[in-house]
């Protein structure tokens, strides 16, 4: 009940509406006639409001009843809604599901996931975290995702359950209009770091932690979005996930550099999905979790070393 409306009320209204008349939204619910006018006398008397204009040969909606059953439609959506919602829960699934994806992800597996995800659960509420590097993990950490999709520092406790899924390669690259691009002597360290590095840093430590530094002058970026835009415009040089890049590698808006010295950069970094060892992942993110590792072959061609 509704104060003083029921569900059953909203229910015969909108069979009335969906059939065309009180003797067939009877025939449709299972009831009498006389049953059904008795409702919606009630409903007319509990609201105040006239919903059917009786002076023709068979009741019609007025404009009042019209909106108002528009709305009695959206309450029993709303209400149905809930009984399912309440019964998942009650079978184990959370209320919520929240994740965590580290700028280095590829954003289409991760899509793929939460669309079969979406399909299996669709009265689920999902929250998704897109974070800065060292964010997704920290998030895990702290409690605000269950989930998270991201690179490891070497330090990390032993309280996370990690599995890895890729490795992301990288790659050093800048515009063709910057220096670089035209540099006739080896990419040796001093070289390099005669130009301005783009490089991702943690945004909640005051000056780094930065990542994979050569050249002593750089600017510093928490958005890998951003970063690519500077990095187009020819504001420095530094390493980009290939997935990132290379369809302006291709269109030759970027171009590698062919760093002599291999171990000034990494080639490629692991990624994990994650979770607090200690808190049980609820129903649905042990399904993305097992959706996302077991639909692995083939979806990081792009960003995974051969």
């Amino acid at each position: 009940m509704i104060g003083s409306l029921t569900l059953d009320q909203l229910t015969v209204l909108v069979a009335i509406e969906d059939t065309g008349s009180f003797s067939a939204a009877g025939r449709k619910l299972g009831r009498v006639q006389s049953a059904i006018s008795s409702l919606v006398q009630s409903l007319e008397t509990n609201t105040g409001v006239q919903l059917f204009d009786r002076s023709g040969h068979k009741p019609q909606l007025t404009p009042a009843g019209k909106v108002l059953a528009l709305k009695a439609r959206e309450t029993l959506g709303h209400a149905d809604q809930f009984q399912r919602t309440a019964a998942n829960i009650a079978a184990g699934l959370e209320p919520e599901l929240t994740l965590a994806i580290d700028c280095m992800v590829p954003t289409e597996p991760v899509v793929d996931s939460l669309a079969r995800l979406q399909e299996r659960f669709p009265d689920l509420a999902v929250t998704v975290f897109t974070e800065s590097i060292l964010g997704a993990e920290r998030r895990v950490r702290d409690g605000t995702a269950m989930l998270a999709l991201c690179g490891l520092m070497p330090t990390s406790a032993q309280e996370l359950e990690a599995r890895k899924f890729a490795s992301i390669k990288l790659v050093p690259v800048v515009s063709p209009k910057h220096a670089l691009a035209h540099e006739t002597r080896p990419l040796l360290r001093e070289v390099l770091a005669e130009h301005v590095q783009l490089v991702l840093t943690d945004p909640l430590q005051s000056g780094g932690p930065s990542f994979s530094m050569v050249s002593s002058r750089i600017w510093r970026f928490v958005d890998i979005g951003r970063r690519l835009e500077f990095l187009l415009a020819g504001f420095g040089w530094c390493t980009m996930p290939e997935h990132l890049v290379s369809d302006h590698l291709a269109r030759g808006k970027l171009v590698r550099l062919a760093i002599d010295e291999p171990s000034i950069l990494p080639g490629s970094i692991p990624m994990y999905a994650v979770h607090e060892r200690s808190n049980s992942l609820g129903v649905a993110a042990r399904w993305l979790l097992n959706d996302f590792l077991d639909h692995r072959p083939g979806r990081f061609d792009r960003a995974t070393p051969a």
